[in-house]
Formats: C-alpha cells, sequence, structure tokens
C-alpha cells in the first residue's frame, strides 16, 4: 500500500488536532471516561491501548462528537467540538467505528463513495474531487479489482478495508479509527498500518494525523508515535511506545505478567507475555527469565493519573 493521500487544508496555527481538559464522556449521567486532560498532536500516530471496557471506544466517540461531554472542555483544531457545523467537522474529521453495519445491494465503489458526502454540495451534487478520491482511496486498500463487487460477497478482511477506504476517501486532516485491524490477516494488518502511519499530511510536508485504538500491543509499539494507556476510564500514562510499554505498566493496566525485549532490527519494544499478574491460574514463569536490554534513550511514561 503507497503512503500517500492528501487532505483537507491546514487547521489553526499551534493549536493541537485535540486538547481535553477534565474532561468526561459516558451514556446518560454514567461516566465512562472520566476527568481527561489529554493533547493530541498534529502530523503523527496516536494509539490509545487498554484492557477491555476502559473507555477507548467512548473517547474515540467523544472525539467524533458521538458523545457530548459530561464535563470538561473538548477542543478540535483550537475550536469546542460543538462550535464546528455538522459537515464542517466531517470533512475535518473521519471515523472508523467497531463494527459498522453494511447497507444491502451496494458496490465497493458505491460504499466508498459514500465518504465523499460531507464534500457534497447542498443539493447533492458530487464534488469535482470525488471520483479521484474514491479511485485513490480503494488503490491504497487494494480494492481497484473489487470495485465491482456487493459488498456482502466479500470476507470480513475486504470488508473492513473497504471501511478504511471509505474513511480516506472523506480526506479529512484527522482519521479516527476503532480496531481498523479487525478481521484482518496479518500480513494486510502491517499493510495497513504502516500505510495510515505514512499518510502525508494535508497539503503540504509532514504527516497526516491518526488517532487509533489497538489491541495488538506489538503492532501498537511498531507504528505508534505516542502510546496513551487507559484503564478504568482515565489515562494513566502517555508517552513513546519505549516510554508506556513496561512491565509495570503491563501489570497495572492489563493485569498481564510480561517481559519487554528490544526489537534488534528497528529497536521498538516486543512484549513477550507470561501470565496474568493478577490472582487466577496462569502459567508458571520461564526457568530461566529473559536478558531485557532498555532501548537506546528511553525514560519513563509520563504517569498521568493513578488507578482509582
Amino acid at each position: 500500500m503507497s503512503p500517500e493521500l492528501h487532505a483537507v487544508a491546514d487547521p489553526a496555527a499551534d493549536a493541537p488536532a485535540f486538547r481535553m481538559r477534565g474532561l468526561s464522556l459516558g451514556y446518560g449521567d454514567r461516566a465512562v471516561v472520566r476527568e481527561v486532560d489529554l493533547d493530541i498532536p498534529h502530523g503523527g500516530t496516536t494509539v490509545l491501548i487498554g484492557a477491555n471496557g476502559c473507555g477507548k471506544t467512548t473517547l474515540l466517540k467523544g472525539l467524533s462528537r458521538q458523545l457530548k461531554p459530561l464535563a470538561g472542555t473538548l477542543e478540535a483544531d483550537g475550536r469546542g467540538v460543538r462550535e464546528w457545523h455538522a459537515r464542517q467537522y466531517a470533512r475535518s474529521v473521519s471515523l472508523l467505528p467497531q463494527s459498522p453495519v453494511v447497507p444491502e445491494g451496494l458496490t465497493v465503489a458505491e460504499l466508498v463513495e459514500r465518504g465523499r458526502h460531507p464534500h457534497r454540495r447542498w443539493w447533492g451534487a458530487p464534488s469535482p474531487d470525488d471520483d479521484a478520491a474514491v479511485a485513490r482511496a480503494m488503490e491504497l486498500t487494494e480494492l481497484t479489482a473489487l470495485a465491482g463487487r456487493p459488498v456482502e460477497e466479500l470476507s470480513g478482511g475486504q470488508r473492513q478495508r473497504v471501511w478504511i477506504a471509505l474513511s480516506l476517501a472523506q480526506r479529512a486532516r484527522t482519521m479516527l479509527l476503532d480496531e481498523p485491524t479487525s478481521y484482518l490477516d496479518l500480513a494486510h494488518q502491517v499493510d495497513l498500518l504502516d500505510m495510515l502511519r505514512g499518510l502525508e499530511h494535508p497539503d503540504g510536508p509532514g504527516r497526516a494525523t491518526v488517532v487509533a485504538v489497538l489491541h495488538e500491543l506489538n503492532l501498537a509499539a511498531r507504528v505508534a508515535d505516542r502510546l496513551v494507556a487507559m484503564a478504568a476510564g482515565r489515562i494513566v500514562a502517555v508517552g513513546s511506545p519505549a516510554e508506556v510499554l513496561t512491565p509495570e505498566l503491563l501489570a497495572e493496566v492489563f493485569g498481564l505478567r510480561a517481559d519487554v525485549a528490544r526489537d534488534p532490527v528497528g529497536g521498538r519494544p516486543v512484549v513477550l507475555p507470561r501470565g496474568r499478574a493478577r490472582e487466577g491460574p496462569h502459567p508458571a514463569p520461564p526457568a530461566d527469565p529473559v536478558a531485557l536490554d532498555p532501548a537506546p534513550g528511553a525514560r519513563p511514561a509520563e504517569t498521568v493519573r493513578n488507578l482509582p
């Protein structure tokens, strides 16, 4: 997959992609994400990690305006997210949710084309860039040969690539991706994440902004510029993969007993699970523990807030 796709104009000068201060999100009056203070910068890949139910998806729903803040503030490009017109926001921020439902009777090209709706004129006419954006998105996700196939005939992995292509066709400056590697085989997982990491910044040098939820920690370490670790609805650590992926944090956040080694080729951390860190059955530790070398220049991750 070729790492090239342009988007819309540059954001406000010096403003992060998102700024959260005291942000709480939830459903009804039940808070799931609590008192988050976090800046997500432009021009890089930020990956949210954490155990199931920790609030990662809820946080993405807040960033995409699907949920209103229960407390605190949330800004996108220096403006409160509720100050944006809906169509304008959709041109700036795209979302790939978990397990989207495929409308019946659509071909691959027709579904990908729906990513262009925020760019349509008020009477629904196509914009001049639609065909090029759809073709490029399908090329990046290796779907060109399947353009005329009904989506319901595709495998789970192929359907996931169609949804990713729809998000790419939207050409937003910021992409929010909730478990984008679901249903993909390992080769396509690596291709996809490498492609997303290499997306060009909108109309200029540098890289686009990607915020993703990933469960596979070694893939997260491979592609992330920054990891954000969540537990019980709170941010507990922010930093580079080498700073965040430590045995202590893995035990605290995932209840996992693990060693962390350094990839001898790329220098990225590699998580080696050994068993459960909390009470309950787990495999015995290896007789000869692995000798670990810290990554060069690694420092402890920024601890944002202790677990309750």
